[in-house]
This record gives C-alpha cells, sequence and structure tokens, in this order.
C-alpha cells in the first residue's frame, strides 16, 4: 500500500472540512445530492464521450496501482536474466526454450522465446520495443482519462452553478425555495474544482509516476535480451544492467528536487 497517496488524498479532503467546520459550517451543508449528480455525472459523460471503451476500462483498472502501484524489483529481474545468460553462455540460447515460459515478466519471457526460435536480432529488438510502445500507451491513456476528468470537472461544476441560479431567479418571489437553489450552485462549483483538484489530476500524475520505474525495468529487459542473444558475457551484462538501476534511482531523485 502507497502511505503517501492514501494520505495525500484524505489530508486534503479533512483539511478541507476542518476549514469548512472553523469557518461555523457543518458536513452536512457539503452533500447536496442534485450538485453531485450534475457534476460528476456530467463529467463521467464528457470522458466516456472522449475515450474509447478499452482506455476507460484500463483507467478504472489502475486505480489500484495509484495506491498500491506495480512491484518493480530490478536486483531480482537482473539476477534472473544473468541466470540466462549463463546458461546460453553454456548451453546456447536454444537451451532458453523451456525456461522462458518459466520468466517473471511477460516482455522477458517473449524475448527469450524469440533468441531461442533464432529470431532475427534486429527483429527481436523491434518486436520487443514495440511491445514497449504498447504498454507506454496503455498507461498514457489511462492517465490522460483521469488528467481529462480533471480538466471538464470544473466547468461541469459552473453549468450546475448556473442551473442553480436560475432556479434561484425563477422562485425570487417565493423565498423559501431560494436557499435550495444557492445551495446547488454554491456546492456544485466545490464539487467541480474540488474533485478535479484533490482526485483527477492527481491521479493522472501519480499513475504516470508509479510507471515510470516499470518502463525502466523493461528497457532493461530489452537490453538483456539482446545482450544473451549477443553471445556478451554474463559479468558484462551484470553491469550493464546494474547502469539501469543507477539512472533511475537517479532519475527519480532529480524528479522529486523538482
Amino acid at each position: 500500500m502507497d502511505l503517501g497517496a492514501v494520505i495525500g488524498v484524505f489530508f486534503g479532503i479533512v483539511c478541507i472540512l476542518i476549514g469548512q467546520a472553523l469557518e461555523g459550517g457543518n458536513i452536512g451543508q457539503l452533500i447536496q445530492i442534485t450538485a453531485a449528480f450534475i457534476v460528476f455525472g456530467g463529467t463521467a459523460g464528457a470522458v466516456i464521450m472522449s475515450f474509447p471503451v478499452p482506455t476507460m476500462k484500463d483507467a478504472m483498472v489502475m486505480v489500484t496501482d495509484i495506491f498500491a502501484g506495480p512491484k518493480v524489483n530490478f536486483e531480482e529481474t537482473i539476477d534472473e536474466i544473468i541466470q540466462y545468460a549463463q546458461k546460453a553462455r553454456k548451453e546456447g540460447v536454444i537451451s532458453l526454450e523451456k525456461d522462458a515460459k518459466n520468466a517473471n515478466d511477460n516482455l522477458l519471457r517473449f524475448g527469450l522465446e524469440l533468441i531461442a526460435d533464432g529470431t532475427d536480432p534486429t527483429l527481436v529488438q523491434s518486436m520487443l520495443e514495440n511491445q514497449l510502445a504498447q504498454l507506454e500507451a496503455k498507461i498514457n491513456g489511462a492517465s490522460k482519462v483521469w488528467e481529462s476528468a480533471g480538466g471538464f470537472a470544473p466547468t461541469i461544476g459552473i453549468i450546475g452553478a448556473v442551473l442553480g441560479l436560475i432556479q434561484v431567479m425563477q422562485n425570487l418571489s417565493d423565498p423559501s425555495k431560494l436557499g435550495a437553489g444557492i445551495a446547488v450552485a454554491f456546492v456544485a462549483t466545490v464539487y467541480g474544482v474540488g474533485s478535479a483538484n484533490l482526485i483527477f489530476i492527481p491521479f493522472s500524475t501519480r499513475l504516470k509516476f508509479k510507471y515510470q520505474k516499470v518502463f525502466v525495468l523493461k528497457e532493461l529487459i530489452i537490453e538483456g535480451v539482446m545482450a544473451i542473444q549477443a553471445g556478451e558475457s554474463p559479468a558484462l551484462i551484470e553491469r550493464k544492467l546494474n547502469s539501469f538501476v543507477l539512472d533511475s534511482h537517479l532519475k527519480e531523485s532529480n524528479e522529486t528536487k523538482a
């Protein structure tokens, strides 16, 4: 469980509610079914209109990755690749055909099967990079769904506010109905702006950040597979792959400082 993501969401919402209480309000004042229906229903409709169903499904499924995150273990993957390299060095790459089925990563499994079949190195690299590109497109698509929701929500909130004000203007002669219309107007704006900045946009940013290490791991795997096929020594392969781990940590450190 990623405590940072969990704490971030709840901390922002709780601080807003505390601020509401300090101003003399209560949580009940922020609960407006009509406003929620307008904002979240309208935002959902806009997002559904903008993206194909598979991309929408990816975005929903990957919510768990935001709070749990894909497991990335560079050391275990490097050790696994080195074992394959040692066997290929002794028995030839064709000996990896059976072992490929037990690989812990789908891309590594695919790469080992290709080189065991004697596929041309250029084609192997091209096919592996194509797999990586597809994964990147999938993650970027899912991230874009949440980012777009963050863009639509404030605008839909304004629509909700206008609808509430229309209700107010139509009932100026009946003061008893003015309160409900004004409440919908202002709460709809709160829902739109709040959900965009506390949930939707942070979800998009967090998802892209979480998968940065996954992409580095996949690049490491491609480099390892190509090195095995080229017949490089396990010691050299290990040094090359360890450089990916260092680059990944440096990249993460620099982005954190920025």
